[in-house]
């Protein structure tokens, strides 16, 4: 879960401003979803709303939201990360 690419190889491979794909795996309780929904919005203008879809396991216990907000830099890609990493719910990051 500590996973988090180095702005070197996010430069490499993606052009900024753009769209950056995050997949947040966590608890389907306590409104895990808004939770990850909120925490993206929260660093974007007031006027974005960053695409995104759920999709739960077999058993109903997780969820997997995957999530892709146009973002302005390989640094806000890992402060993104960073503070997903923060929710509380998160079994897994990617």
């Amino acid at each position: 879960m500590d996973y988090a690419p180095s702005v070197e190889l996010l430069e490499a491979t993606h052009v900024f401003p753009g769209p950056y794909m995050f997949k947040v795996v966590g608890h389907t309780s306590d409104n895990f979803v808004g939770r990850v929904v909120s925490t993206v919005r929260c660093g974007l203008p007031e006027d974005l709303e960053p695409a995104f879809s759920t999709r739960r396991t077999a058993n109903g216990r997780h969820v997997c939201v995957t999530i892709e907000p146009e973002l302005p830099t390989a640094e806000a890609v890992i402060e993104l990360y960073a503070r997903l990493r923060d929710v509380d719910g998160v079994v897994m990051l990617f």
